[in-house]
């Protein structure tokens, strides 16, 4: 039995992409979505505790945090930096 092809990405790059975990935290920061995407599940966690206790208005972190992964890119939870 044979393992299906898949795409390979250079040696220190992450196989996540910063577009989608910039969108993700955009659209879903309330749920720390941008964050438990690139594998970050501590900020991810707290992103949501934050958003639940403040009702809602922690959204704000995680639609901030969504625009800054577009801008600068980040690295994911082994701390390589996010493709393009």
């Amino acid at each position: 039995m044979t393992t299906p092809p898949y795409q390979q990405y250079p040696q220190g790059v992450s196989d996540k992409s910063k577009v989608v975990a910039g969108i993700l935290g955009i659209l879903l920061g309330f749920f720390g979505a941008g964050r438990f995407y690139m594998g970050d599940t501590k900020t991810g966690v707290l992103q949501l505790v934050v958003s639940v206790v403040t009702c809602g208005a922690g959204a704000l972190w995680g639609t901030i945090d969504g625009i800054l992964i577009l801008v600068n890119g980040g690295v994911d939870g082994q701390g390589r930096p996010l493709r393009d």
